[in-house]
């Protein structure tokens, strides 16, 4: 298994070198040169494994060069941290089947595939005998996700960049209350697209990036898309199991595309998802793209979900490469064409494409808390604001004749105020997060300035 760019110029990687290289030095994004299919007998036999051994099964299909015992161990390790003894159980309520994805240290989805990446880095620097430091942006929850996976470890630092009080309360005490010596906090006056932004700037330099050994653990980096796949593999064998349906919906709340991203590479390999159901907040661009053929930015709007206040997708450019039938060249310049626009449009053959794949939807602030407040009415189950919005928009969009399964992406006591605007009460805190707001933090404030950024780096890199 290779890895090329979706822009055509950086190709022939082994997995480890995709890895370690992260946004691909051509500024695209790194993605095997073909995706496996499975046949319906080896689908219906990974539907019945635990989720480490699925995990191993699926991710070992894309990481050639990695010894079966160490991948093995590498992945038992990971999901030892999780609380729940099926990592991302499945639960049925009010005739949705939700896929909780926060048993993780940090509660959110960002676990499933940041305690993956944060051992697989360690376990390839002390292969090469190398040091790296870790750069990343973050809308609230892959910030701490990447922190608790590196912190502590050797020969690696992290530079972790977050919106200035942009980010839930918790969501912020989570990266600011970790001190160790190789975290590093910073709060940028500005949005998570000006973190994003800087980022790829940053590793767009690429003396700046070969000198400081710079990695990445934003979804930009394949092994966590990779990882975010198994769990589509793990709730449809729970619910195929449970129904009897081969086919189901999933409905995934997002704004940098990534986790609906893996469901797509899911159902290239064989999983029979009737459609992957996109689903947004007030920031649209992606339910714009998917409903109408606009994809455009716009400013972005605080939100109650405010891991998805997001206008500028990273992970699009991945679906771009398929959409445009592998054509790099087309990738080159459509990416041109939206860095100079803002906006990119497309043609009916490809918006039917589109169609083919997805539905979508958005959810405003007031049906957001609504279907808090409902859903906790009818089930006693409290849903998050992201997950609510998933719920919300799947409902919406799936037909009822097979089952629909709803990513929860976060646990909701990372989320107090909304949900207690919404039900009149605050989520129980989870025994990780109740001494929080007494721990010694650790952050600086910054422009949202890619030279200062840079700066800083190379006061305190490995």
């Amino acid at each position: 298994m290779r890895y090329i760019s979706t822009r055509g110029k950086t190709a022939n990687l082994s997995f480890k070198e995709a890895v370690m290289m992260g946004l691909a030095d051509d500024g695209g994004l790194l993605l095997p040169e073909s995706i496996p299919v499975l046949a319906p007998g080896d689908l219906a036999a990974l539907g019945h494994l635990a989720y480490p051994e699925l995990a191993f099964r699926i991710i070992s299909l894309f990481t050639e060069g990695i010894p079966s015992a160490d991948l093995k161990q590498l992945i038992d390790k990971s999901y030892q941290t999780f609380s729940h003894e099926e990592t991302t159980p499945v639960v049925h309520q009010d005739g949705v089947y939700i896929l909780e994805l926060f048993h993780g240290p940090t509660l959110a989805f960002k676990d499933v595939a940041l305690q993956f990446l944060g051992n697989l880095f360690e376990y390839l620097l002390r292969e090469q005998g190398a040091k790296m430091n870790i750069l990343g942006a973050t809308s609230g929850d892959t910030g701490s996700a990447a922190i608790y996976g590196v912190r502590g470890k050797e020969n690696i630092n992290i530079f972790i960049l977050h919106p200035h009080q942009r980010v839930s309360p918790i969501q912020e005490l989570q990266m600011t209350t970790v001190t160790d010596p190789n975290v590093f906090n910073l709060a940028i006056r500005g949005t998570f697209d000006d973190g994003q932004r800087i980022v790829k700037e940053v590793f767009g330099d690429l003396d700046f990036k070969t000198g400081f050994a710079l990695g990445a653990v934003n979804s930009i980096n394949w092994a966590r898309v990779l990882a975010q796949v198994v769990y589509y593999f793990y709730a449809w064998g729970r619910v195929q199991r449970a129904t009897g349906c081969k086919e189901v919906y999933f409905s995934v709340p997002t704004g940098n595309f990534g986790d609906i991203f893996a469901g797509y590479i899911a159902k290239r390999m064989g999983l029979p998802i009737r459609r992957l159901i996109l689903a947004t907040n007030e920031n649209d661009i992606l339910t714009r793209f998917v409903s109408q053929g606009d994809y455009s930015i716009r400013s972005v709007v605080p939100t109650p979900a405010p891991s998805m206040d997001i206008q500028l997708a990273s992970n699009f450019e991945r679906y771009l490469y398929f959409l445009f039938d592998r054509r790099c060249d087309r990738v080159r310049e459509a990416m041109a064409e939206f860095a100079a626009g803002g906006r990119l449009t497309f043609d009916a053959d490809q918006r039917r494409q589109v169609a083919r794949e997805f539905l979508a939807g958005s959810a405003s602030r007031a049906e957001t808390l609504a279907t808090i407040r409902d859903f906790h009415a009818a089930t006693g189950y409290i849903l998050d604001p992201h997950t609510a919005i998933g719920v919300k928009v799947g409902r919406e969009q799936a037909g009822g004749e097979v089952p629909l399964i709803c990513l929860a992406t976060a646990h909701p006591a990372k989320f107090g105020e909304a949900v207690q605007e919404a039900i009149g009460q605050v989520p129980p805190l989870p025994d990780s997060l109740k001494d929080i707001e007494q721990r010694p933090r650790r952050c600086e404030i910054t422009d949202a300035d890619t030279e200062q950024i840079k700066e800083y780096i190379r006061r305190h890199a490995q």
